[in-house]
């Protein structure tokens, strides 16, 4: 299993450096698409939809949102930035009130579980990591930028899993995912703390060590808090994974939930607190 779970990761690693580095900001942004949209169904498993014809009426609610999005944004001429801001400040808003449901689960249920409700968070959060990622690729130099993005996002995964393994003795969240513990999340700080620390030796004299911590501490524990969301809502309907898609990593959901919760604010952050 774990060596599955290495190879697949190997090879999604490397086909993202690939379509990164290889395709322009706008072909990069349709491919994602793709990318979504499998996420949706899967995500119209979790909210239960059993029929098939059920989850693809879904999926194509989420094209058309996503379509809405795109034409918002402008997408094939100059860039609408300050709506995709915009429409990244409502997510990270809304991620702010998640919490307070992870933390009030399983009473919560009641507020996100209903179908309709769990349909429409779906929609929101989806496309609107969709319009991160747009944001972000777009940006000069944006490929390194996204890449960083999802480097803090998986060292945060990464060391909250071996500091997990390891020393995870205290539960983070019992009732929502028992093999999270402080141990772990405070792993995936200290991961944090030395990538900051490995970056600040050198950054232009403009990005300074604070701005450093201010960007990527909040978005690695936004990231946290899609992780555990997502094993809120699994937990809540009886699922395993999300999915099958990855061998060793179960669906797309399984790996982007951090994501979807760190890339709108990433995006927020990076646009204030650049210097240039």
């Amino acid at each position: 299993m774990f060596r599955q779970r290495v190879i697949t990761a190997i090879a999604l690693v490397l086909g993202l450096l690939a379509l990164l580095f290889s395709l322009s900001p706008l072909t990069f942004s349709l491919v994602v698409v793709s990318v979504v949209l499998l996420a949706g169904w899967e995500w119209a498993n979790l909210m239960g939809l059993s029929a098939k014809r059920h989850k693809l009426a879904y999926v194509v609610l989420l094209a058309l949102v996503l379509s809405v999005a795109a034409l918002g944004l402008n997408l094939f001429g100059a860039l609408n930035v300050s709506l995709g801001q915009t429409l990244c400040l409502i997510a990270s808003v809304l991620w702010a009130v998640i919490f307070l449901w992870i933390q009030g689960y399983p009473s919560s249920a009641i507020l996100w579980s209903p179908q309709p409700i769990l349909g429409l968070l779906g929609l929101v959060l989806l496309s609107i990591t969709w319009v991160a990622i747009v944001l972000i690729i777009h940006q000069p130099h944006g490929p390194w930028i996204l890449l960083f993005a999802f480097a803090v996002v998986a060292l945060a995964d990464v060391g909250g899993y071996v500091a997990g393994n390891l020393f995870g003795k205290h539960k983070l969240a019992p009732l929502v995912s028992p093999g999270k513990t402080w141990e772990g999340f405070f792993g995936g700080i200290l991961l944090q703390c030395i990538l900051v620390a490995s970056m600040a030796s050198f950054m232009p004299e403009k990005i300074t060590t604070v701005m450093l911590l201010a960007l990527i501490i909040p978005v690695s524990l936004y990231s946290v808090l899609g992780d555990l969301f997502e094993s809120m809502i699994k937990r809540h309907n009886g699922v395993k994974d999300s999915g099958n898609i990855l061998p060793g990593h179960g669906g797309v959901l399984d790996r982007i939930d951090g994501l979807i919760a760190a890339l709108p604010l990433f995006i927020l952050l990076f646009l204030l607190l650049s210097p240039f």
